[in-house]
């Protein structure tokens, strides 16, 4: 039996890009982890870390117009301090000691579509810490961050994200091809969830501004 993971207190904050490296070495993991067994290892030669950290780079360093056609991160990290108490002092009085447990645990990637819609280009967890309610925070804060419908990949035989997704409310919406270098392709399928289980599903019907600000910052 695996040891049962415990995160005691997770924060959600908007990243940018200065966590672009964090980023990509995550993505580059989180991929190798999750493909493991359905895609062939060359097919993920676009996953190296090197590659990825200058992709992430260019990404979020970016600029895109207006705040609503603005790709959002979103980052899953460790509290910084147990329930808001003071750093644990170092042995001899000195600065106080760094947590164990502290990076990068998971990220979101939610980017705005011309049709109202956002992709949520990526989730990932660190591998390792998975099983934890980590992708599930960060959905479920993805969600809240957007504007309208929700809709992200996901390959067919991913069973555990699929059973994930589907969950969490996502539905399946179409299907699909995923190409891989190489011209390795796979299935994959879309699921979405409709603007009522996203940010603006709040039932007030009226479509004004409620005063409400969600992890990014973004008034609702």
């Amino acid at each position: 039996m695996e040891p049962e993971i415990v995160i005691p207190e997770i924060v959600i904050r908007a990243g940018g890009e200065a966590d672009a490296a964090a980023v990509a070495d995550l993505y580059s993991a989180s991929r190798q982890a999750a493909y493991r067994g359905i895609v062939p290892p060359g097919a993920l030669d676009d996953a190296g870390p090197a590659w990825q950290r200058e992709l992430w780079q260019l990404r979020l360093g970016a600029y895109y117009g207006e705040p609503a056609e603005t790709p959002v991160l979103l980052l899953a990290e460790p509290a910084p301090h147990p329930r808001g108490g003071r750093p644990e002092p170092h042995p001899d009085g000195g600065r106080p000691e760094p947590r164990p447990d502290g990076g990068l645990l998971g990220f979101a990637y939610l980017v705005p579509e011309a049709d109202g819609r956002a992709l949520l280009d990526n989730l990932h967890v660190r591998p390792g810490h998975t099983g934890a309610g980590i992708g599930r925070r960060l959905l479920r804060a993805a969600l809240a961050a957007a504007d309208g419908p929700v809709r992200l990949h996901v390959l067919r035989a991913n069973r555990r994200a699929v059973a994930f997704y589907r969950r969490e409310g996502g539905v399946r919406t179409a299907e699909g091809v995923a190409e891989f270098p190489g011209g390795f392709l796979l299935p994959q399928d879309e699921y979405g969830w409709p603007a009522a289980a996203t940010g603006r599903g709040d039932g007030s019907g009226a479509g004004g501004d409620t005063g409400r600000r969600d992890v990014t910052g973004r008034r609702r």
